[in-house]
């Protein structure tokens, strides 16, 4: 019997909650264990522009890895293939029509593009702490089912992100970090009751027009400077600004406390300097476009951005 009275806990909500009819697992990391366990896939295509977070998964599972390479726009240069082939769908920027057109064995990772709908008959994950304030959490829309027996537990998770409701970044950065370090040893688990909650709880047409909204004026002042063609996505992940010396400008932003991330520092090690993803991960500034921010911020961004950036260019 469950316990009455005593002191009210957070509130249960029940709005809608985009992606309700997927899996919803733990992390992406074990979005893709939960797939390579249902599918029993031996071997696994990955890109080379990404990071090493599915490695120990990959290992542990025994699959064979074999990297390949992707252009300018953030499409595979693979053509014939053996086993699977893992796409992750960069700042959103793959339609659906262009997945579709690959061929089978498909795994899409739409981790920076949660919007975006799935494809019927193809496995699509989702993370969901790239997009809104949860510690953890992902979705999974497969046609193999397995079972799992665990369900997570996430309020150990909070305090990085109550923290920095209240108070600066900097502060609990370090929990951040260490909280994102969690998922490396974290077994397959179904998500937490407190994520699934907080999920319920969003406002998710407001986030997408918001999202939506900075990326295309970003596009609109930047996009005679980035190297990059894009789409503009329906509730945008980040802006991918590519500048031939995106790397000292992001130290300079990071001086104003404009941070900007490296997303994929394991590039580095995979990858020589004369090769293409190489300078994609040190040279592409993610511009942050999410909830927290309106056309004004975005506007103070390309001012400091096109200032850098003429100084850089001599001008």
């Amino acid at each position: 019997m469950n316990e009455i009275g005593g002191y009210i806990e957070l509130d249960t909500y029940t709005g809608q909650m985009v992606h309700d009819d997927g899996i919803k697992l733990n992390c992406g990391r074990n979005a893709l264990a939960y797939i390579i366990k249902a599918k029993n896939i031996k071997k696994i295509n990955m890109p080379k522009f990404m990071c090493d977070s599915n490695d120990k998964v990959l290992s542990e599972n025994g699959v064979e890895v074999v990297y390949y390479s992707i252009g300018l726009d953030f499409k595979p240069q693979i053509k014939d293939y053996d086993g699977w082939l893992y796409i992750v769908n960069f700042y959103g920027q793959l339609s659906n029509e262009y997945i579709k057109s690959l061929g089978k064995n498909i795994i899409v990772d739409n981790a920076q593009a949660y919007f975006q709908e799935p494809i019927t008959d193809i496995d699509t994950l989702y993370t969901c702490r790239k997009f809104f304030g949860v510690p953890d959490g992902a979705i999974l829309y497969t046609d193999k089912l397995i079972e799992v027996k665990e369900r997570d537990e996430s309020y150990k998770r909070m305090n990085f992100l109550l923290g920095r409701f209240e108070r600066n970044a900097d502060e609990f950065y370090q929990e951040y970090v260490d909280n994102n370090r969690v998922f490396k040893n974290e077994p397959l688990k179904t998500m937490s009751k407190l994520t699934e909650n907080l999920l319920h709880g969003i406002d998710y047409q407001v986030i997408k027009k918001r999202r939506t909204q900075n990326f295309t004026y970003l596009d609109m002042k930047l996009a005679s400077i980035n190297k990059l063609k894009l789409n503009i996505p329906n509730g945008a992940f980040m802006y991918p600004l590519y500048l031939e010396k995106g790397f000292e400008i992001r130290k300079k932003l990071q001086k104003l406390k404009i941070f900007i991330p490296i997303l994929w520092p394991a590039v580095f090690n995979i990858c020589s300097e004369d090769e293409l993803e190489y300078d994609m991960a040190k040279n592409i500034l993610p511009i942050p476009v999410d909830q927290r921010y309106t056309i004004q911020d975005m506007e103070y961004i390309v001012n400091m951005i096109m200032y850098y950036s003429n100084l850089e260019r001599g001008k």
